[in-house]
């Protein structure tokens, strides 16, 4: 049996409108990347862009939780003997 593949005549992109008002950052991005990959779609195939539009509106209402943007550290390395560096 062969592989499905959709053809790009086959990919029907819908609009979708996500209101952030009051959705957490991550779990609302986690949704509108699926989404955008089209992985809701019975037709999904990772190689291909079948995935649909998506508007998001109310972005500056999204909810942070927890301490990450002010607790947070990035570490880089230079690769040289005490050239570690965090940054805040």
């Amino acid at each position: 049996m062969s592989t499905y593949t959709p053809k790009a005549s086959e990919i029907q992109r819908a609009w979708h409108v996500v209101d952030a008002e009051g959705l957490i950052l991550g779990r609302m991005a986690s949704e509108v990347a699926a989404l955008l990959r089209g992985k809701h779609k019975p037709t999904f195939t990772p190689h291909i862009d079948t995935g649909d539009h998506v508007v998001i509106i109310n972005a500056d209402k999204v909810v942070l939780t927890g301490a990450k943007a002010t607790d947070k550290n990035v570490y880089d390395h230079s690769g040289y003997p005490g050239g570690l560096r965090t940054r805040s």
